[in-house]
């Protein structure tokens, strides 16, 4: 606030903010995220209440209400503003109209659902990306103050097609609106009917115009990750049995024509478990790398009830951010060294560690969150703020602070520590966004207003708990663990040792 607001994002070297690259349209890496619309100040808006910084709270509200405005002539990309800016919008929305105002008094005076207004208008300008499209697959970019520019591209990937049914499905629900959720379910239903009818594997980039697939390498990271990720999310958020199909179907296919190493983590013999990037028709290993955003998986695998698993991939990026750190945006398990070197500050991985242990309670993973935590302070902290590491091997530095730093890598370390948090008393009563924003998991989001009264959609009591959870009652995962990954090591000692080696850690 002090150095950069009322811009995007803050420069913490040089203590200035950042916006849009109006001179270099083509500079996507800046202008798919940056719009000129407060974009950090928006994105931190429920991290603020889930601290219970009351006063801040309401001050930036009162920002948002009085300043923000879409009316800009920016280019950005549908899939960041939506998880961004609407997520964030409904969210604090959501927070400030709970009656029982669990994260204290924040409900800011004479409030009108101003921020549910704002997230209905963002959201419209972005509805003509999913017009004039022959697959129903949305373009990837709109210019805010005119739609669809006219230089567009006709491809894009797989997550930011299809991994925007929690925000539009949410903001429909709550205006009675439809258009939003038929537009992002139309997208994630054509982009099932593409997949591959060998493997049952998705590509990474798709032709909207033909349904072709551009990129043919399935993986767990980046251009695929989210679009799993929803299909379970917007299961315990809405209850449709066909969002947990489809997402059951992918959690199979994946394992069966991903996942290279020893059948179990902690049992038998072989190589550690990893994940690899196939190719969507064979299932054959495309490359050796893994990227940072895989680290999500972990989270994933954790909702699932998968926690055997979830403690191996998070054993493997645990790892290599300790050869390093920090996690290096792109690494080659084969010749145990970064293909892409910089650290942008990125949440996957404490995400998992997170989830990890509000599901084991070990205290392994806040040793994980301390280590963590340091290596932020010790290599990231910059004059105003917290840097990009430009090169993970020389710990330079570059002057971004990208929003997410702010909206969920410093949202899930408050977290992993604060144990008397709203959130984690009542864990089975929200669910986290890909940005890190809280949706509760509430019953009139199982209706549909615009259907006949009353109609509800039910949720099967045996796929996950935490879907079925009263609202006065108390869960844990915990329950599902055994007493050896509570109070141990999760992963045993000589297999975490094989996957300090597999990385390189005592070359």
């Amino acid at each position: 606030m002090k150095y950069a607001y009322p811009s995007d994002e803050l420069n913490p070297i040089f203590c200035e903010g950042r916006g849009p690259d109006y001179e270099d349209p083509s500079n996507i890496n800046i202008n798919d995220v940056l719009g000129d619309y407060m974009l950090t100040l928006v994105d931190t808006l429920d991290t603020l209440a889930i601290m219970g910084n009351v006063t801040e709270f309401k001050r930036a509200v009162q920002l948002v209400i009085d300043n923000l405005s879409f009316d800009k002539p920016s280019t950005v990309q549908v899939f960041e503003v939506t998880i961004r800016i609407i997520g964030s919008l409904l969210s604090t929305h959501l927070i400030i109209t709970d009656q029982e105002q669990p994260f204290g008094d924040l409900k800011p005076t004479d409030y009108n659902n101003e921020l549910l207004m704002l997230a209905n208008d963002i959201a419209s300008r972005l509805l003509p990306a999913f017009e004039n499209t022959a697959t129903g697959i949305p373009f990837p970019r709109v210019k805010l103050d005119q739609g669809v520019p006219e230089d567009c591209i006709n491809e894009t990937c797989t997550s930011g097609a299809g991994s925007l049914v929690m925000e539009f499905g949410v903001l429909s629900r709550l205006t009675g609106d439809p258009i939003y959720e038929s537009y992002a379910r139309r997208a994630v239903k054509r982009l099932w009917e593409y997949r591959s009818n060998i493997t049952g594997l998705l590509g990474n980039v798709i032709n909207i115009q033909t349904g072709q697939w551009k990129g043919q390498m399935s993986g767990l990271g980046a251009g695929l990750d989210s679009f799993y990720e929803y299909l379970l999310k917007t299961y315990i958020l809405f209850g449709e049995n066909e969002d947990y199909k489809m997402f059951k179907e992918m959690y199979d296919s994946i394992k069966f024509h991903m996942r290279r190493g020893r059948l179990k983590c902690n049992k038998g013999d072989g190589n550690p478990p990893i994940y690899v990037n196939v190719n969507m028709k064979t299932g054959e290993t495309v490359n050796h790398w893994v990227d940072s955003l895989q680290a999500a998986w972990t989270a994933v695998q954790v909702l699932n009830g998968d926690i055997d698993e979830a403690i191996c991939s998070h054993a493997l990026y645990y790892s290599i951010w300790k050869k390093y750190g920090v996690l290096p945006e792109r690494y080659n398990w084969y010749l145990r060294v970064p293909e892409v070197t910089f650290y942008p500050l990125r949440p996957e991985l404490i995400e998992s560690t997170y989830f990890l242990y509000q599901a084991t309670k070990n205290p392994f993973y806040l040793h994980v969150g301390r280590d963590i935590l340091n290596n932020l302070n010790n290599y990231t902290h910059a004059e105003c703020g917290y840097a990009t590491i430009h090169d993970v091997n020389d710990k330079t530095k570059e002057d971004r602070m990208e929003s997410f730093f702010l909206s969920e890598t410093c949202k899930y370390l408050y977290l992993l520590f604060d144990k008397d948090n709203h959130l984690n008393k009542a864990e089975s009563r929200y669910v986290f966004n890909t940005e890190g924003h809280v949706f509760p998991i509430d019953d009139r989001f199982r209706r549909k207003p615009w259907e006949t009264e009353g109609a509800e959609s039910e949720a099967p009591s045996t796929v996950l708990s935490v879907v079925n959870v009263k609202k006065n009652s108390t869960f844990s995962n915990c329950e599902t663990v055994s007493d050896e990954q509570k109070f141990f090591m999760p992963m045993k000692s000589p297999y975490y040792q094989q996957m300090k080696s597999a990385v390189g850690i005592g070359d």
